[in-house]
């Protein structure tokens, strides 16, 4: 799968996250079009999405999100019934497809090694193709509501997780060298968010997605494979293919 055919997956998976947290709100169920559900509820999300990365969502009023998503007051709440239901849809579409493509893409009996490349890779390349969501959900999770921030902390702990398993399943095998995994699942997850957290300061210095993707495999392998540099080129090379 190549770079294309995965921003494609994604969109996909975009609008049937859509149709599914749209069928679990019965009040809205009076709209009955599937295209229209999709087309409005993208163009309401990525106007929420522009004007909150722009100057925060509790600052966005109903007003401002009706012009920018070109849709009138009633047909906003067609949608959802409030600024809090807004919120906990949008960070639960996220979500749902983060879990979803992490879980696919890792879905597979490669060793350790590639399959640790491979899960840095696809976490920042799907990082790059939701930069907005990605952005927003985390300068956003201070408005969560209490069960709301009980899942996002509980979705970033499921992501480390995944980086942890990987590493410990690689230290039984003798693959990599022992250490904490889970503070080291923890720092690759940092360093991915500071890929759609700081774009700016990569933007200004001109490194792109697939830079740093390559930088932090490395960077990675360099610390896990210390003792074994045969494989680090392994690490350093693995899930390239995905996106060629």
């Amino acid at each position: 799968m190549n770079f294309s055919k995965f921003t494609q997956m994604v969109r996909l998976l975009w609008q049937d996250t859509c149709l599914e947290i749209f069928s679990d709100h019965p009040e809205h169920i009076k709209i009955k079009k599937e295209k229209t559900i999709v087309k409005n509820m993208d163009r309401i999300f990525k106007a929420t999405l522009k004007i909150s990365n722009e100057k925060g969502f509790q600052a966005m009023s109903m007003r401002n999100l009706s012009r920018e998503a070109g849709l009138s007051m009633g047909a906003l709440y067609a949608y959802f019934s409030s600024k809090e239901d807004l919120l906990e849809m949008l960070q639960r579409m996220g979500r749902t497809i983060t879990e979803q493509v992490l879980g696919e893409c890792l879905a597979t009996d490669e060793d350790p090694v590639e399959k640790l490349g491979k899960a840095i890779r696809t976490h920042l390349y799907l990082s790059e193709v939701l930069q907005p969501w990605f952005y927003f959900a985390y300068m956003e999770a201070k408005n969560l509501s209490e069960k709301g921030k009980e899942r996002a902390v509980a979705s970033e702990l499921l992501t480390e997780k995944i980086f942890a398993d990987i590493i410990l399943e690689g230290q039984e095998k003798g693959l990599f060298v022992h250490q904490d995994s889970r503070l080291l699942a923890a720092v690759i997850k940092a360093m991915v968010q500071d890929w759609y957290v700081k774009r700016w300061k990569y933007a200004k210095r001109n490194v792109s997605v697939d830079h740093y993707a390559r930088f932090l495999v490395e960077f990675v392998a360099a610390y896990c494979l210390a003792r074994e540099p045969a494989r680090r080129s392994e690490l350093r090379g693995a899930g390239d293919e995905l996106y060629r």
